[in-house]
């Protein structure tokens, strides 16, 4: 009697270029993956991570869906929930190596990864609200958000004043070495 070969292909998610995946690559290469697919996307949402449809696409009966945190999968309970269907549908399961003791082949793992899905989500949404504040207190404190301007005060009048006077804004840009919207911004 021949035994069935089982894979495990691992994911790993990161939310910004910031962040390094190498951590959760390292976890999921120990565990002698098969393949590890990877995205850089926000975990408020499936959308936008094709590499997770890829590895679930891959899966086969017996395979395992192997994640080195939970929420690197996803910080939604619904879209928790859906991830969890779409592995059982193709006759896989999950292992998550932050709950290794966690069957997620029974409904009572189902439940508690249904669980830490929900606080997952409400992590996110504490994070989400910390940050806002932070936004808020910073605009009170005069900071001002985003990206530093391409030109100097100076620069911005100068350019101002040689749109009134009628210049084109593509004349003034090559000038500043900006983008000709840059200039047309200051109107």
């Amino acid at each position: 009697m021949s035994r069935e070969i089982t894979r495990s292909i691992g994911y790993a998610r990161v939310s910004t270029a910031g962040q390094d995946l190498s951590r959760q690559i390292r976890a999921l290469k120990a565990e002698r993956c098969t393949a590890i697919f990877s995205d850089q996307a926000s975990g408020r949402s499936l959308e936008g991570r094709p590499e997770l449809a890829t590895a679930i696409a891959r899966l086969a009966p017996g395979d395992t869906l192997l994640l080195a945190e939970w929420d690197r999968a996803t910080r939604s309970m619904w879209d928790g929930l859906q991830i969890v269907k779409q592995v059982l549908d193709a006759g896989a399961t999950i292992r998550v190596l932050d709950f290794p003791s966690l069957d997620l082949t029974t409904p009572e793992g189902r439940g508690f990864l249904a669980l830490f899905s929900a606080m997952a989500e409400r992590e996110r949404m504490r994070i989400v609200k910390r940050t806002q504040e932070g936004r808020r207190l910073a605009v009170e404190a005069g900071r001002r958000m985003g990206r530093k301007p391409k030109l100097t005060p100076h620069q911005q009048r100068s350019a101002r004043s040689r749109l009134a006077k009628g210049e084109s804004t593509r004349d003034i840009a090559k000038d500043f070495a900006v983008h000709h919207a840059t200039i047309a911004r200051l109107r």
